[in-house]
């Protein structure tokens, strides 16, 4: 069951398969996260050479929440069912907690679950700051611009510093996809370019992933993504999933509690999000 649930969650969750995964055997897990600052000088043979300065390292804490489903068959079902019920139940709630998470790491709060991408403050993108997402604005009160909608995108491309670009990906829902995937450039080709054997869709040559936790096109909304999920998020499993098979509390009745504690949250903001203001 538990492997079931875990192979589940990694083809369900669209945010899970782009950030870097670790796995945990306490309750936190604490990341030191250099924010530069290191300086250095020029300086001739005989020179003097001063102390410059080292960089700051700041500390992040991901704490794990803790999803659970306790879901019952009679013992006469598990024992005369054509089909595996304890195989049926193990499958649903693998996808229950996949939904779950994945919802999570894109809106949840930060309490007693993930922290989503779309919680954090947010600053624009020619102003960086510690602890802030920057964000590139479309041009348009509630859509993308009519008259050159392709140009937020480019402008969300080059937003992304270069060091970050390789191994970036775009991140939208499937409705904003669909209007995405009719923008053209000036000589009538289509920016969306389909998948190949070995590569997803790619939007400007960098693959797309959609995820329909991503809110759909609005004012004040933020429905694309863009960055290098595997240095931005960082997901913390605590050794995967647990089940008690319970067939004492409530006979006839056999449960099979579940639980599974999961962390996630952005561990480097400089410019590793940027997401388009509608």
């Amino acid at each position: 069951m538990d492997r079931t649930i875990t192979r589940v969650l990694g083809t369900v969750s669209a945010l899970r398969g782009l950030a870097r995964v670790v796995t945990i055997s306490a309750q936190e897990y604490a990341v030191l996260v250099s924010q530069g600052g290191t300086t250095s000088g020029w300086v001739g043979e005989e020179g003097k050479r001063a102390e410059t300065k080292a960089s700051t390292l700041a500390k992040i804490v991901i704490n794990s929440g803790e999803i659970y489903a306790n879901p019952a068959a009679t013992q006469r079902a598990l024992d005369d069912a054509w089909l595996d019920v304890a195989q049926w139940l193990a499958d649903e709630v693998a996808i229950e907690f996949a939904e779950q998470e994945g919802e999570a790491f894109i809106l949840g709060d930060g309490k007693d679950k993930p922290r989503g991408i779309l919680t954090y403050p947010m600053v624009a993108n020619t102003s960086y700051a510690w602890g802030k997402l920057g964000f590139v604005a479309s041009g348009a009160a509630a859509g993308f611009s009519t008259t050159a909608p392709a140009d937020a995108l480019i402008d969300l491309y080059y937003s992304l510093k270069k060091g970050y670009r390789n191994g970036a990906t775009f991140l939208t829902s499937d409705l904003v996809l669909g209007k995405i995937r009719k923008f053209k450039d000036g000589d009538g080709n289509y920016l969306w370019a389909p998948p190949t054997v070995d590569m997803p869709g790619t939007i400007l040559g960098k693959p797309v992933e959609t995820d329909d936790n991503m809110p759909e096109l609005a004012a004040n909304a933020f429905p694309v993504a863009f960055g290098n999920f595997k240095r931005a998020y960082l997901v913390a499993d605590r050794q995967g999933a647990r089940v008690l098979r319970d067939p004492f509390t409530n006979k006839p009745n056999v449960h099979f509690y579940t639980t599974k504690r999961v962390g996630g949250a952005v561990v480097n903001y400089e410019a590793l999000i940027r997401r388009t203001l509608i």
